[in-house]
């Protein structure tokens, strides 16, 4: 980057002279698109009759301290805690693809004589953005010409382009879903490892596969919960085998797209559970995704209402994203709640599919260790459940010689 200084002299005899500086900031190289949602909570009341109409002012810092103003959020009427709608933004208009460089945010009361009224501000940086929903991007919002009020701006979600560029096309050999005529993907490897191993679990080895992030023919509306074999009605594949067969036929006919969003599948799974909480069956619900998660707090809400329910989620993440958020959603270290409320069991087991990869090549026991660890957890899961709901396992049977099948003579 280069700052750029050019001084115009114009003068006439007998008259002051005049200088126009005129700085410039070269463009960073960066095509990249960042998209992303906030909230707010207990902002600063300034109207006398109702509450506030808060709005939001991003700010993008120039290298010689000043501040050039990039976004505006639309107004959000009558209310102290909004919530604003996703927007996307280039990211050489939010940091010129500097991703350490200081971010201001202003946080006003519109008013319509334009006189809007100034709530408070902070700052972040485009590198603590791309961490993405976590206790880091809640930003205390701050006055410092009044009085202090506790109020809060915290990210929702954030998602760049990039990695849904690394997703994309599945004929580019940069895409996780690369369909190499030679080897599996990292999707396919995951998915048969960890499939074959549950599927000796389920009597008809029948199973509901369903894809998120997409844009379906023939209207190319965006979908986050489509059947990967194209049937609405009987989202049904055969075995691993089938599912295996349906993804690859989808991403044929499929355009890949963002945001990316998982509550709906774990909702979708949800509603099957509930309608069986007995102890009759148990579901296990396996997510395999790079990284990228733009519905944090949805989801977060939908794991806690599915832990009450007879439902383990198994999240194995694939490529070289970082996987912060999924590792949040594992709650291993810290419960994962919602709202104010903590989720009853742990249910999301989550491992790095890199983590596994043998640099011998040896693909058989890299999956052989990726199902032991990522199914680690699911017995001790499914008897919480059963104890929670003081289910008792059914008597073993008790066969007698009679019952015995006759044997063929040889």
């Amino acid at each position: 980057r280069r700052r750029i200084c050019v001084c115009f002299h114009s003068g006439i005899p007998g008259k002051k002279c005049g200088t126009v500086i005129l700085s410039a900031e070269e463009l960073g190289n960066c095509r990249d698109y960042a998209t992303m949602q906030f909230c707010a909570n207990k902002l600063d009341k300034k109207d006398f009759f109702g509450k506030s109409d808060p709005f939001m002012v991003f700010y993008r810092s120039n290298e010689d301290g000043t501040f050039t103003i990039c976004h505006k959020t639309e107004v959000v009427k009558n209310t102290l805690n909004p919530v604003w709608e996703p927007f996307s933004i280039p990211v050489r208009a939010l940091c010129n693809g500097d991703y350490d460089r200081t971010i201001k945010v202003e946080v006003y009361d519109w008013d319509r004589d334009g006189s809007h009224d100034f709530i408070g501000e902070f700052t972040t940086s485009f590198k603590e953005l791309c961490r993405g929903q976590n206790q880091l991007n809640v930003y205390e919002v701050i006055n410092l010409l009044g009085p202090f009020f506790p109020s809060q701006v915290s990210l929702l979600s954030f998602m760049t382009l990039t990695s849904l560029f690394l997703k994309g096309n599945p004929s580019q050999s940069t895409s996780l879903h690369y369909m190499n005529p030679y080897q599996m993907n990292a999707y396919a490897m995951a998915l048969k490892a960890v499939g074959e191993i549950i599927q000796d679990y389920d009597s008809d080895k029948m199973f509901p596969a369903l894809g998120f992030g997409a844009k379906l023919p023939p209207d190319w509306r965006v979908s986050h919960e489509f059947p990967l074999n194209g049937n609405v009605d009987n989202p049904y594949c055969n075995g691993m085998e089938g599912i295996l067969e349906a993804y690859h036929q989808s991403l044929k006919t499929v355009q890949l797209y963002g945001p990316t969003n998982f509550a709906p599948v774990v909702n979708h799974v949800a509603r099957y559970a509930a309608a069986v909480q007995d102890g009759s069956q148990y579901f296990v619900l396996l997510i395999i995704t790079d990284g990228v998660i733009s519905d944090m707090a949805q989801t977060k809400e939908a794991i806690v209402n599915a832990a009450k329910l007879p439902m383990s989620i198994i999240i194995v993440g694939v490529g070289q994203a970082e996987f912060d958020a999924m590792v949040e959603l594992d709650g291993d270290d810290v419960r994962i709640s919602s709202r104010g409320k903590v989720a009853e069991r742990d249910i999301v087991q989550f491992v790095p599919f890199r983590d596994y990869m043998d640099r011998t090549g040896n693909h058989v026991l890299s999956m052989a260790r990726l199902a032991k660890d990522v199914l680690a957890e699911i017995p001790d899961q499914l008897i919480s459940y059963m104890k929670s709901r003081a289910i008792k396992p059914n008597p073993v049977p008790v066969y007698s010689p009679s019952d015995e099948p006759p044997t063929n003579p040889v």
